[in-house]
């Protein structure tokens, strides 16, 4: 898996590895499931988000989101952490607003609505590691954010 975004989907050559039901993706992932437009990113340029941008933090990346939805843009920080791969496309440009934007790289529970976009960044069943100690960043493990899409409606479920 190249480290540059976008990331393309596994090899062909792997997929036999898995079962038959998995569908394989890339990063950023853009699909339509139970009659919502989603667009799934594995989240890693909040690190650069929370780098650059006053009153952002790791403890509320949804916040970060909204800044990736209002500058319809997945990584719009150019020269930081994240590395882009030269594209013909920019496949992190959000085109059209999603119904739910979900990410999840700093492991922390966070979301928000943004004109009509539902953003949800999931955390994590294990606890604080090393390396997140050295970045500051304090998981919040064992809760999982519900949403019901027939309401949109979020919600926390707390399993600890």
């Amino acid at each position: 898996m190249r480290q540059a975004e976008p990331q393309p989907a596994l090899p062909e050559g792997l997929r036999p590895l898995f079962r038959g039901n998995v569908t394989f993706v890339g990063n950023p992932a853009a699909f339509r499931l139970g009659g919502v437009d989603w667009l799934v990113y594995h989240g890693r340029s909040i690190d650069d988000l929370v780098l650059k941008i006053p009153g952002l933090s790791y403890a509320e990346p949804e916040k970060a989101m909204v800044e990736m939805l209002k500058r319809r843009h997945l990584s719009p920080i150019y020269g930081n952490r994240v590395s882009i791969a030269p594209e013909e496309e920019d496949l992190l440009v959000i085109r059209r607003p999603p119904g739910i934007l979900h990410s999840g790289h700093v492991h922390t529970v966070g979301m928000a609505r943004y004109k009509g976009v539902t953003a949800i960044n999931s955390g994590t069943w294990q606890s604080q590691t090393d390396f997140q100690k050295k970045m500051n960043i304090q998981p919040t493990p064992a809760i999982v954010p519900y949403l019901d899409l027939s309401t949109m409606r979020a919600r926390r479920l707390i399993f600890a």
